[in-house]
């Protein structure tokens, strides 16, 4: 894997021709595999005898792991991402009672409003550049970040620091000693959060989790309220960060599709499920582990392997999305196929949120600038120095054309 990052789609392309399920080596020289297929994914997300535990990553637990591993903390973060069983389920119920379907829904006239006096702002940026400003810097961060941090109760002065820190933990590329300063800092801030809503609760996420017990009194421990916390930080903004992102390349170099939604022809939630399908915000999500040998499409993946579902690589995989899967097309019937969002008892629990900021947001920025084209080539744009997250540094646009 190559730490650096850069656009999948070709590399995916082949390796799927060949199967779909791959040897990989990743960062540090950690041998691990990666699954690829859209139905050797589905099927590999809902195994029961795949865990998410660290205690089951042969190679930690055989201290073969170094501290300051760029990929370490993915692996050992105390959360729903990193539990099983009856831990899992547990942590996700605790979760799930304050991340209710009424509090991400009373969330709607906010996003609107924030999303509207953003544009405000990308408007005065670009005539204050020339008619080009960077869409990622003015737009697309700080709609999902202010509305994570207003939910979670998250001062603003904090989230800048918190999205560096955030790069820094999902970035491939960094150093050990970035890596372990990126991680204790953003515990440490996190922990300031946590101190701050134990003092002062309120009608934020972060006040509830403190607040919220199963039926026998149990509750999240301190470490498992810090997992958490940095689970929805990172997930809660990085992912859809990328997903606004990718939605705005593919609809800016697919001028046709651009048409189909602003005509009303298309939905923008079409826009938005076609996007999570063809440019996942996530490339290749660490880890997982098979509780024993088994064999996935043919393959066999040994005990104790760190696996990565690859999620770009199925979004465009011919064998069930047609021989056309790597066709930006809103109309697509399939789209919501897709396994971006997950599968199975560790489908993201943020998906619906996702899904109305982005849509929110493509809606108000293309009937607001309805000619905003790239300023930039979109093969020339940087690339995310992740083989993580899928999407690009910058997007200088010109909201006027």
């Amino acid at each position: 894997m190559d730490p650096a990052g850069g656009c999948p789609h070709a590399a995916n392309a082949r390796l799927l021709a060949e199967n779909a399920v791959a040897e990989v080596v990743l960062p540090g020289d950690v041998p691990a595999m990666a699954v690829l297929g859209h139905e050797a994914l589905k099927e590999f997300l809902a195994r029961p005898d795949v865990a998410k535990g660290a205690a089951h990553f042969a190679a930690l637990q055989a201290g073969e792991i170094p501290d300051g591993w760029p990929l370490k903390t993915f692996a050992t973060v105390q959360g729903m991402t990193t539990a099983d069983g009856d831990d899992h389920r547990r942590l996700r119920s605790l979760v799930s009672k304050a991340f209710t379907a009424r509090r991400v829904e009373a969330l709607r006239p906010r996003i609107a409003t924030v999303t509207a006096e953003l544009l405000d702002g990308l408007a005065d940026a670009a005539e204050a550049g020339g008619g080009v400003a960077d869409l990622r810097t003015h737009f697309a961060l700080p709609l999902p970040m202010g509305v994570i941090c207003e939910l979670l109760g998250v001062d603003a002065e904090h989230q800048d620091r918190l999205h560096h820190l955030s790069n820094q933990v999902v970035s491939t590329s960094i150093g050990p000693e970035e890596a372990m300063a990126a991680n204790r800092e953003m515990v440490e801030l996190l922990a300031t959060v946590a101190a701050t809503r134990m003092q002062d609760p309120g009608t934020d996420l972060t006040s509830a989790l403190i607040a919220a017990r199963e039926e026998d009194g149990d509750r999240l421990s301190r470490q498992e309220l810090i997992g958490t916390l940095l689970l929805m930080i990172i997930a809660g903004h990085e992912t859809t960060l990328n997903l606004i992102t990718n939605a705005v390349r593919a609809l800016c170099t697919h001028r046709d599709q651009l048409e189909l939604a602003q005509s009303g022809k298309a939905g923008w939630a079409d826009v938005v499920e076609e996007t999570l399908r063809w440019d996942s915000p996530v490339s290749f999500f660490p880890f997982r582990y098979p509780t024993r040998d088994i064999t996935l499409d043919g393959t066999v993946i040994p005990q104790g392997t760190p696996v990565l579902a690859g999620y770009s690589a199925a979004g465009r995989d011919t064998a069930a999305h047609g021989p056309d899967a790597d066709r930006f097309d809103i109309t697509r019937t399939a789209a919501t196929r897709h396994l971006s969002l997950g599968h199975g008892a560790h489908y993201c629990l943020g998906a619906p949120l996702a899904r109305m900021e982005a849509t929110i947001a493509l809606e108000q920025l293309f009937t607001r600038f309805p000619q905003l084209d790239l300023a930039v080539p979109d093969d020339e744009l940087p690339r995310h120095a992740s083989f993580v997250g899928n999407s690009v540094q910058k997007l200088p646009v010109r909201p006027g054309g």
